[in-house]
């Protein structure tokens, strides 16, 4: 069985110190996990100070993105090694908000991978569908070729590194939740395309589900056999929600 991974995700919310009270706070709350993994992803400015609040917990701590290029003149960007310099461990890439919102295709989050892996950070690789492109029938066409251009960019030997998460884009911040019949349709599509890529590796490989996740619902998506974890956003703001969601209990 593959070990879950819920994974908070706290976008361009608070400020330094109100990551380490968060970070704190999940920190005391937390107690005993020995069957799943924990990690957060709170805005750059606050990762190393974060980083640093969990130290010795099972809490992992990431970062929300990292550049496709190592180094230079891009005002503004955070290279992968300096996320990493910052004790991060992960990093998410190819989120539906980097798609849409920034305008990064496909090719510029293959780069970043090969940027996070060279810089020992382990990824988090999105897909998804938008409302539009799942009213047209075009789910499983936009999921693969997302899935592709990232199995692409790397060797077959990095394979092992990467976790997936499948995120339909209506669903994240809208208060919409696909149905777990709707999510578990795409992650078995998910995990039948990796197999195809990476044979046995596959079935270990964890893909996860995120659009507004919650603890109310946390129980019936993990229940879903290819479902193995959560990428919650708004909900891991909340102390007290975060902590029941990772305190699901298997039906």
């Amino acid at each position: 069985m593959r070990r879950p991974l819920i994974a908070g995700n706290w976008k361009m919310n608070l400020g330094l110190g109100d990551s380490v009270r968060l970070a704190e706070a999940l920190r005391t709350g937390l107690g005993s996990v020995p069957d799943r993994d924990v990690a957060i992803f709170p805005g750059f400015v606050s990762v190393a100070a974060v980083a640093r609040a969990v130290d010795g917990s099972p809490i992992k701590t990431g970062g929300q993105d990292c550049a496709s290029e190592l180094d230079g003149a891009f005002t503004g960007a955070v290279s992968a090694t300096m996320l990493k310099s910052t004790s991060a461990s992960m990093v998410i890439l190819g989120h539906s908000e980097r798609r849409h919102v920034f305008g990064e295709g496909d090719a510029v989050h293959a780069k970043k991978l090969q940027r996070a892996l060279d810089a020992g950070l382990l990824p988090i690789l999105c897909v998804g569908e938008t409302q539009a492109e799942r009213d047209s029938g075009a789910t499983s066409a936009v999921v693969l070729r997302q899935l592709q251009a990232f199995l692409d960019a790397v060797p077959t030997l990095a394979f092992p590194k990467l976790t997936l998460a499948y995120e339909p884009v209506w669903a994240i911040g809208t208060g919409r939740t696909a149905s777990v019949e709707q999510a578990a349709e795409v992650h078995a599509l998910l995990r039948r395309a990796f197999r195809e890529r990476a044979g046995a590796v596959a079935e270990d490989a964890r893909i996860l589900y995120g659009g507004s996740v919650k603890s109310s619902n946390i129980a019936a998506l993990m229940a879903a056999p290819d479902i193995d974890g959560a990428l919650v956003g708004g909900a891991s703001l909340q102390a007290d929600e975060f902590l029941r969601i990772i305190h699901f209990q298997r039906n």
